[in-house]
C-alpha cells in the first residue's frame, strides 16, 4: 500500500506540473492579502454581473461557462475564485464570511471591476451574496440565485463528515484519485456535456489539484456559524432578487422549493422560478436561465 501511495504520489506531481503548464489562468491574478486570487471577466453592458461558486467548486470559471457565455454578449460578467478554487492558491487565511467577503471585493476592485454589482451565487455562496447586500448594500444591484443557500438551509442540512473529507483530500493530494476517472467524469461541469473537449480537459487537470482543498473544507466546518451571522441581521428586503429553484433531489434538504421561495416573498422585488434539475441549475438549464436573467434586468432598468 505505501508502495502504491508513493508511486501514485510522484506520478500525480509530475503530471500537476505538467498540466498547471498547460493549463495557464485564462483570467488575471491578482494578489489579496499574500495570495493571488483568480478573477475572470468578459463582456460589456450597463450591468456587471458577479458569478459566486458554490462550496468545493473546483473550476467555478469552468462552471459557469454555460451560463456566462450566453450572457457576456449584452453584460460584463465577472467569475471570483475564491482561495483554493480553480486558479487560485491554497491560503491560510480565515474562512469566516466576513473575510471572504472582504477578499471578494478586494479581488474584484484589483481586477478593475467597480461595484455596483448583480451578484449571481450558486449554493452556499448564497450566504456571501445575501452578507453582502446586509453590509454593502449599495454594491450591490441585485442577486440573482442559481439554487442558493440561506441561513435557513443549514438549519437542517446534514454536513460532510470531517473524516471522509479528509479521505477524499488525501486521494486527491497522493493522486490516487487518478485511478478513478468516473469521479472526474461525474461531475456536472463534464456530465452537462456543455463543454468543450479542451475545457473539459482543463476542468478535469484543475479537477485533480482543487478537489476538498484545505479552504474548501475549512469554509464547510464554518458554514453553520456564518449562517448564523446572516441570520443575526435583517433580510435585505430591498435588494431585488430572482432565485432559480432546483428540485431538491440533490441538496437533500426537506421542503427546498417552499423554503427558498418563501424567502423571495419577504422582499420588495423578489421573485422565483422553480425548475425540473438539479442542483448545478446554471450548467443544466443554461438557456432558459440566461433568457429569465435578462428579461429580470431589463425589468429593474425600466423601474430606474
Amino acid at each position: 500500500m505505501i508502495t502504491i501511495i508513493t508511486v501514485s504520489w510522484i506520478y500525480h506531481t509530475i503530471t500537476a506540473k505538467k498540466e498547471l503548464t498547460e493549463t495557464p489562468p485564462i483570467g488575471k491574478l491578482v494578489e489579496v492579502n499574500g495570495h493571488d486570487m483568480h478573477v475572470y471577466a468578459k463582456g460589456k453592458g450597463k450591468n456587471t454581473i458577479v458569478f459566486m461558486s458554490g462550496g468545493g467548486t473546483s473550476s467555478p470559471t469552468l462552471d459557469f461557462q454555460p451560463l456566462w457565455s450566453r450572457l457576456s454578449s449584452q453584460y460584463r460578467i465577472a467569475v471570483i475564485e475564491k482561495a483554493g478554487y480553480g486558479w487560485s492558491e491554497v491560503a491560510d487565511v480565515s474562512r469566516d464570511i466576513d473575510f471572504i467577503l472582504k477578499e471578494t471585493r478586494e479581488a474584484l476592485k484589483l481586477a478593475g471591476e467597480k461595484p455596483p454589482y448583480v451578484l449571481a451565487p450558486h449554493s452556499m455562496s448564497g450566504l456571501e451574496a445575501i452578507r453582502w447586500a446586509q453590509q454593502y448594500p449599495d454594491e450591490v444591484e441585485a442577486i440573482i440565485g442559481l439554487d442558493p443557500a440561506i441561513p435557513e438551509s443549514y438549519q437542517s442540512m446534514n454536513l460532510p463528515s470531517s473524516f471522509i473529507q479528509s479521505i477524499v483530500a488525501f486521494t486527491s493530494r497522493t493522486g490516487l484519485l487518478r485511478l478513478f476517472p468516473s469521479v472526474a467524469n461525474s461531475s456536472a461541469a463534464i456530465e452537462s456535456d456543455k463543454l468543450s473537449a479542451d475545457d473539459q480537459k482543463t476542468y478535469r487537470a484543475i479537477f485533480h489539484r482543487r478537489t476538498l482543498t484545505k479552504n474548501m473544507r475549512v469554509e464547510v466546518k464554518q458554514v453553520q456559524e456564518n449562517a448564523a451571522k446572516v441570520d443575526k441581521e435583517p433580510i435585505p428586503t430591498s435588494t431585488p432578487m430572482y432565485f432559480f429553484i432546483s428540485n431538491g433531489t440533490d441538496v437533500e434538504i426537506p421542503d427546498w422549493q417552499e423554503m427558498l421561495s418563501s424567502y423571495t416573498k419577504q422582499l420588495e422585488n423578489g421573485n422565483h422560478l422553480f425548475l425540473n434539475s438539479g442542483h448545478y441549475v446554471h450548467e443544466l438549464e443554461p438557456e432558459r436561465i440566461a433568457k429569465e436573467i435578462d428579461a429580470f434586468l431589463t425589468s429593474l432598468d425600466g423601474e430606474s
